[in-house]
């Protein structure tokens, strides 16, 4: 599954999670050890301007990887020969981003590998995304709770948008039991909240991944999962079939995360106990490259960490699910 108003988040991302979503299952970043360690985080407030939320980072990620730490590799690496066709199975799969507008990836596979520092809960090349708004802020304002205390989730943009199914499949599991809590970008807040993630991870996954979505797509054999749901927002049922683009449910702040956003991950079977995790590509987006990078579209690719993304369609001719 953040900095200042203003600032970048890594959320629900866990499942799931580090960077400033303290998500799904967060774990501390672990650097590749051929490769220096990923460089600090750009963007917000503005578009380019430097952030600081990378000094959050330790606070919000030193969860499930402390447990079952992993050698971080890049997704060229471990993906390489993993995106087979459809027809082999569930080695990887097409999905389209589940959402409209700006958002922020975090804890992007296209980094490291495992995404979130660990192979737990099926997260192995999830991917959080906090929405952000024309400025690519993830929230509107910052007041002293920023700084000394926790806000409420309705004070960031990503808080209630729709979020779409990502593919065409069956609904296998709904979660909405868990609550929306309040999100934490202040140092303060953010370490005993780190503090008892080793209690959410006995507790299982509805604690680690809040209100969530699974869904069967029969092509691949693959199942993927969006987490971290807004409470009382799931407007799905098991054995429900979906389309994508269909809404689904709500960003929420649910689970092991620090900060509204969605985080989604494919998996080889249904429950995210004992599956293991499965790449993903998207289709179709544009990309704000952290940074001085200008926009770019870019089809069946991983955002980059700390791209601000925005989904574009599919060409009929290249349309397929």
């Amino acid at each position: 599954m953040t900095g200042p108003a203003g600032s970048r988040t890594g959320g629900a991302g866990a499942v799931l999670p580090a960077e400033p979503t303290g998500t799904y299952g967060a774990a501390r970043p672990t650097p590749c050890p051929t490769r220096p360690p990923p460089p600090a985080g750009k963007g917000e407030p503005e578009r380019g301007a430097p952030h600081p939320s990378r000094r959050l980072s330790v606070a919000r990620t030193a969860a499930i990887g402390a447990i079952a730490p992993a050698t971080a590799l890049t997704y060229a690496e471990t993906v390489a020969g993993e995106l087979p066709s459809p027809s082999s199975g569930a080695r990887g799969i097409e999905v389209s981003l589940p959402f409209t507008g700006l958002w922020r990836a975090g804890n992007s596979p296209a980094r490291r590998v495992p995404s979130h520092g660990t192979d737990l809960f099926g997260a192995r090349y999830a991917i959080d995304f906090t929405g952000v708004d024309d400025r690519h802020r993830t929230a509107g304002s910052r007041d002293w709770r920023t700084f000394f205390a926790t806000e409420p989730p309705e004070l960031f943009f990503a808080f209630g948008r729709p979020i779409l199914a990502p593919v065409n499949g069956t609904v296998v599991d709904v979660h909405d039991a868990e609550p929306d809590h309040e999100a934490r970008r202040s140092p303060l807040a953010l370490l005993p909240y780190a503090m008892g993630q080793a209690a959410r991870l006995r507790q299982g996954v509805g604690a680690i991944a809040g209100n969530h979505v699974i869904i069967a797509q029969p092509e691949s054999g693959a199942f993927v999962v969006l987490a971290h749901l807004q409470a009382g927002s799931v407007r799905v049922s098991v054995g429900q079939e979906v389309v994508a683009g269909r809404p689904v449910a709500n960003c929420g702040n649910s689970g092991n995360s620090t900060q509204p956003h969605v985080h989604v991950q494919a998996m080889d079977g249904p429950d995210p106990s004992v599956a293991r995790g499965v790449p993903m590509l998207f289709r179709r987006f544009r990309e704000w490259p952290s940074g001085p990078k200008r926009a770019r579209i870019r089809e069946r690719a991983v955002p980059e960490e700390g791209a601000v993304v925005e989904p574009l369609p599919v060409p009929s001719t290249a349309a397929g699910h």
